[in-house]
């Protein structure tokens, strides 16, 4: 049975699939994170996560058209952020196949990496997706984040 997680904070914001929103998505989720005091390698491995997520949702999802892209991080207790990546695009015929190294829709130019880099960095991934209707991507990571002795603050 899965341990529900208490929710300490949130934010949602829905951005349209250009490729100059992805660093925007990635830097707004390390900010957004950046109040639990993870560490920098921490960061970096969300915002790879990121990255990869949008711009699934952006190569893929929408491919010749321009749509909506939601973004929801939510930190969790203890330590932990939940990243949710949406879009209400083509969706995906086959996710267990869309979630094998190397398999891509993106033409040559894609490595087909983007589901292995996200399940790398984070502790979990959930791909739903439903041809016609869109996909929905949710990562977990729990953070090592530092705390201080002896009645310190963070």
């Amino acid at each position: 049975m899965a341990v529900k997680l208490s929710e300490i904070n949130r934010f949602s914001v829905k951005f349209p699939s250009k490729s100059t929103n992805e660093s925007f998505a990635r830097s707004m989720a390390a900010a957004f994170i950046a109040q639990l005091d993870p560490t920098l390698d921490e960061l970096g491995d969300v915002k790879t996560a990121v990255s990869e997520a949008v711009t699934n949702a952006i190569v893929h999802g929408y491919r010749d058209s321009i749509g909506d892209i939601t973004m929801t991080v939510r930190l969790l207790e203890p330590d932990t952020v939940e990243i949710t990546v949406a879009d209400k695009g083509c969706g995906i015929a086959d996710v267990p196949a869309a979630r094998e190294p190397l398999f891509t829709t993106g033409g040559a130019e894609r490595s087909g990496m983007g589901f292995t880099i996200m399940e790398s960095f984070m502790d979990s991934l959930r791909v739903r997706s439903a041809p016609g209707k869109g996909t929905s991507i949710t990562m977990r990571k729990r953070l090592n984040t530092r705390r201080y002795i002896s009645g310190g603050s963070r």
